[in-house]
C-alpha cells in the first residue's frame, strides 16, 4: 500500500503530535459490539421503553468521522429503528457499507451489502443466510473477520474514510459467489457487473425522514466494487430470480453476482468505493484511498489513524476494564457527523435534487443528531480537534444558505425537524464563544437569527424548515397547551420546546453580544429566561400551561407526558442549562435545589438513558454539597456503564451517551457548553494525559487517600491552590497539570461557597 494513502486518512484528523504517536496500543481496547445488545443497566431496565433498551450501535469499520462504516449484516434492510447488526441474531446476511446512524432509532440509507456464498448459486437472503458464533468473530475499529462454516469461508475486512476492502478465504476446493446488493426497501437502485473486468456497481437512492418522509432526498449512495481477479461468471438477480442480464433497475431485492472457481486456501480480495456524489466519485476515491491489494498493509494503516485519534487521551489505571469502556466510548464518539464529500470536494447539494458542488477546501459534513449531540460529542471535539469543528460549522452554513434556512437536525442531508429545539444554534455559539471562528461568522449569525425572529412560510414549514410552534413562542413567551405542533414528527412537547428554545435564544445572545449587535442580545436574553413561565411554585416543576395562564391539569411530576419530550416534569424541570442560578431562586434557593436533585435521585427518577438528563448529576455544583456530583456521577459510571455487548444505558445517539462517559471519566463536564464552563468531578483515573492542539497538554492527576477514594478534598491548578469547582476553556486549553486530593468520605467544604460555584444568567 502506498504511503499516500495513509497521509490521506491521517490528514482528515490534522497533524500528529509525536506523544501520540508513541502512545500504547489503545486499539486493543476498543469493543464495537458495546450497544449491539439490549442493555443492562438498572436506569434502562426502569425508564426505557421498546427500543429506547436499545443502545443500537454497530460494530463499525471504518475512520473517525468516515463517510461510511462497514458492519456484519444480521438484518437486511433499511428499516427505522433496526440497526443492520444485533449480538443476538445468529444469521449473518452479509458484509455493509452502511451510512446508519450510530446508536440512533433511525433508519439506513444508501447502503450496499457484499456476500460471500460457495457451492451452488442463491440469491434469497433467506437462502443464503449462514449461521456465526461470536467465539469466531473478531471485531476492531479497523478490521472485523468471523468464520462461516455453512460456507467454509473465513471473511475479513478493513476500511478507509470512502472505501474498503475485503477478503474471503476459502477452507475447501468449491465455487464461490460474491453478491452484491443494493438495501432499498422501496425496490428501487440499479446495479450493473462486467464479469470480466470483476467489477459491480450501482446505486442505492436515498430517501426522507420525519418532514418530508419517504420523498426522494436528492442524491444516492453510490459503490464500485472491483475483485482482484479476472474472468468470471457474472449475471443480476431480482429476489430468488438470476439471470444472464448484466444490469438491472428498480426492482424489489435486486443485486448482482461474480462467480467464480477457488482452490483451498485461496484468498479472494475485493475493493469497495463508496460516494455520495456519484459512481465516478467513488471510482476516485477508490482509486485515492485504496490503491492496491495489500490488505495487511491497509489494515495497519487504518490502525495508525485509530491510535492517533484514541491517543489523543490517554488514561493510568491498574483496571484494564475501565481503559475498555473508556476506549470504546471515544470510539462511538467519532462515528458522526459524518463525512460526506469526496476526495476531489464534490458533494451533493443540501436538500438539493440530485446536483453537486466542490468545496474549495475543507470537508462537508452531514447527520448532525443535533439535539443529542450539541450537549457533549461535539463539545468534546471543541477541546481535541477545533479544526474539525471549523468544517463542521462550515457544513451548517453551507446547508443554511443552499436551503434558505439552519436546519434543526440535518441529517440525510436533508431537512428533518427531528426532534425539538434549535440547537444547530447552541452548537454554532458554542464553537464561537470558544474562540473557534474559521467560518463567515456574519453569515452563520444571520441563519441563527431567522430561525429565532422568522417564521417560515407555510410550505417551507411543511418542509421543515424554521423552528417549530415560533409564533406562539414569540407570542406568550411559551408554547401553550393549546398549539399541539402538528407539523412536526415529536408533536406537542410544548413544556420541553419551551425550555430548549430558552437555551437557544441564550446561546444566539452571546453571539449577539460579541457581534455588538445590543437589541437582539437584550430581547433573546428576555426570551432565555421563559423557563419562569412554565415553572409552577406551587408544585415545584415545570408543568403544561395554557394559553390564558392556567395550569394544565391533571398533574402528574413521574408519569411521560405529552408536553414534555421523552420523559417526565420531574426530569425536564432540571434543562435551564443557561441559569441554573435561576432556577434555584425559582425553587426557593440553593438549598431547596439540592432537595429538589436529592428527590430526583431517591426516587430512582434520574434517567440517564435519555440526553436531557445528562446535565443533571453536575448541578450540584451549584449548591452547598458538590460533593454530591462527585457521589452520583461516580455511581452512575459504575452503573450505566459497563463491559460487553449490553454496557450502555439506551440509544447511544451519534455519541452523546458516550461521550458523557468520556467527560465524566475525565473529571469534568460542559454543563452548559456555550458558558465555556466545565463543571468538575472526581477523575476515573489515576493519570489523565490529554494531547491539546498547537502542541499543549493537560494532566489531570488524581491523588487517592486510599483505594477507591472518590471525593474532592482539595485541587490544584499548575500547583497553585484552585477553589472553583469548574474550569473555564480558555485555560484548559493552555494546557497544564489539574491536581486533585481525594478522600473515602465526603469534603463538605470544598468549593461549597457561592463564590466557587459556574455563573448563569441570573447571579448565585
Amino acid at each position: 500500500m502506498k504511503a499516500p494513502t495513509l497521509l490521506l486518512c491521517l490528514g482528515l484528523l490534522g497533524p500528529l503530535p509525536a506523544a501520540v504517536a508513541q502512545a500504547p496500543d489503545l486499539v486493543r481496547y476498543v469493543q464495537p459490539l458495546a450497544g449491539t445488545a439490549a442493555s443492562t443497566t438498572l436506569g434502562a431496565l426502569k425508564h426505557g421503553e421498546g427500543t429506547e433498551h436499545l443502545a443500537n450501535t454497530i460494530p463499525a469499520v471504518g475512520t473517525p468521522f468516515g463517510m461510511t462504516q462497514w458492519t456484519p449484516q444480521t438484518r437486511p434492510s433499511e428499516t427505522k429503528c433496526q440497526a443492520p447488526y444485533y449480538f443476538r441474531d445468529s444469521l449473518l446476511t452479509g458484509f455493509r457499507a452502511s451510512h446508519w446512524l450510530s446508536g440512533s432509532c433511525t433508519q439506513d440509507y444508501g447502503s450496499v451489502t457484499i456476500m460471500p456464498i460457495t457451492g451452488r448459486l442463491r440469491t434469497q437472503a433467506a437462502a443464503y443466510a449462514a449461521g456465526f458464533s461470536h467465539r469466531t468473530e473478531t471485531a476492531t475499529p479497523a478490521y472485523y473477520q468471523v468464520s462461516l462454516p455453512k460456507y467454509r469461508l473465513r471473511a475479513e475486512m478493513t476500511a478507509t474514510p470512502r472505501c474498503a476492502m475485503l477478503q474471503f478465504t476459502a477452507e475447501q476446493a468449491d465455487s464461490l459467489y460474491v453478491l452484491v446488493a443494493p438495501n432499498s426497501d422501496q425496490g428501487q437502485g440499479f446495479v450493473q457487473v462486467n464479469a470480466a473486468k470483476g467489477e459491480v456497481w450501482g446505486y442505492n437512492p436515498a430517501h426522507r425522514i420525519y418532514q418530508g418522509w419517504g420523498q426522494p432526498a436528492g442524491f444516492s449512495g453510490y459503490f464500485v466494487v472491483q475483485l482482484e481477479r479476472r474472468g468470471a461468471r457474472g449475471g443480476t438477480f431480482s429476489g430468488g430470480r438470476a439471470s444472464g442480464a448484466l444490469s438491472l433497475k428498480d426492482q424489489k431485492d435486486l443485486g448482482a453476482f461474480l462467480g467464480f472457481k477457488v482452490a483451498k486456501g485461496e484468498t479472494l480480495r475485493l475493493r469497495v468505493g463508496t460516494s455520495f456524489s456519484s459512481l465516478e466519485g467513488a471510482r476516485r476515491n477508490l482509486a485515492a484511498e485504496v490503491p492496491g491489494w495489500d490488505f495487511a498493509a491497509l489494515l495497519a494503516q487504518n490502525k495508525a489513524v485509530w491510535q492517533k485519534a484514541l491517543g489523543q487521551i490517554q488514561v493510568e489505571t491498574a483496571l484494564e476494564r475501565d481503559k475498555r469502556i473508556f476506549y470504546t466510548a471515544m470510539y462511538h464518539t467519532m462515528q458522526q457527523p459524518r463525512l460526506f464529500n469526496d476526495v476531489d470536494g464534490t458533494y451533493p447539494v443540501f436538500a438539493g435534487n440530485y446536483q453537486n458542488k466542490k468545496l474549495p477546501k475543507g470537508n462537508y459534513y452531514d447527520d448532525f443528531s443535533m439535539w443529542d449531540i450539541y450537549r457533549a460529542e461535539l463539545p468534546l471535539y471543541e477541546i481535541l480537534r477545533p479544526a474539525l469543528v471549523n468544517d463542521l460549522v462550515n457544513s451548517l452554513i453551507l446547508k443554511g444558505q443552499q436551503g434558505g434556512w439552519l436546519p434543526i437536525f440535518p441529517c440525510w442531508n436533508s431537512y428533518t425537524s427531528a426532534m425539538i429545539g434549535d440547537h444547530g444554534t447552541a452548537f454554532i455559539a458554542s464553537a464561537y464563544a470558544k474562540g473557534i471562528r474559521g467560518y463567515d461568522v456574519p453569515a452563520a449569525y444571520r441563519l441563527m437569527r431567522q430561525n429565532a425572529f422568522d417564521q417560515a412560510g407555510p410550505a417551507d414549514y411543511a418542509n421543515g424548515k424554521g423552528r417549530r410552534a415560533l409564533p406562539s413562542y414569540l407570542r406568550y413567551g411559551f408554547v401553550p397547551l393549546e398549539d399541539s405542533v402538528q407539523e412536526a414528527f415529536h408533536k406537542k412537547e410544548q413544556v420541553s420546546r419551551t425550555l430548549e428554545y430558552g437555551y437557544d435564544d441564550y446561546a444566539l445572545a452571546q453571539v449577539a453580544k460579541g457581534l455588538g449587535k445590543t437589541a437582539d442580545y437584550d430581547t433573546l436574553t428576555k426570551r432565555a429566561q421563559g423557563y419562569r413561565r412554565v415553572f409552577d411554585p406551587t408544585v415545584g416543576l415545570v408543568r403544561g400551561r395554557h394559553a390564558d395562564g392556567r395550569w394544565g391539569a391533571p398533574f402528574r411530576p413521574d408519569v411521560r407526558e405529552p408536553y414534555i419530550t421523552e420523559g417526565t416534569p420531574r426530569q425536564y424541570t432540571f434543562y435551564v442549562p443557561q441559569d441554573v442560578p435561576g432556577l434555584a431562586r425559582l425553587m426557593g434557593g440553593p438549598a431547596r435545589l439540592e432537595a429538589a436533585l436529592d428527590t430526583l435521585f431517591t426516587k430512582n427518577e434520574y434517567w440517564h438513558g435519555n440526553e436531557p438528563g445528562h446535565q443533571i448529576p453536575f448541578m450540584y455544583n451549584y449548591t452547598a454539597a458538590p460533593w454530591k456530583t462527585q457521589q452520583q456521577v461516580r455511581r452512575i459510571l459504575a452503573e450505566e456503564y459497563s463491559d460487553g455487548p449490553g454496557g450502555l444505558s439506551g440509544n447511544d445517539d451519534a455519541g452523546q451517551m458516550s461521550a458523557w462517559y468520556v467527560f465524566a471519566a475525565l473529571g469534568f463536564y460542559p454543563l452548559d457548553p456555550v458558558s465555556g464552563e466545565y463543571l468538575l468531578c472526581a477523575p476515573l483515573f489515576a493519570r489523565t494525559s490529554v494531547q491539546l492542539p498547537a502542541g499543549k497538554r493537560l494532566e489531570i492527576i488524581s491523588h487517592r487517600a486510599s483505594p477507591g477514594a472518590q471525593y474532592i478534598a482539595a485541587v490544584r491548578w499548575n500547583g497553585r491552590p484552585y477553589a472553583r469547582n469548574f474550569l473555564r476553556h480558555a485555560d484548559l486549553m493552555q494546557g497544564g497539570k489539574l491536581e486533585l486530593d481525594l478522600q473515602a468520605a465526603p469534603a463538605k467544604k470544598w468549593a461549597s461557597e457561592k463564590q466557587s460555584w459556574p455563573s448563569g444568567l441570573s447571579a448565585n
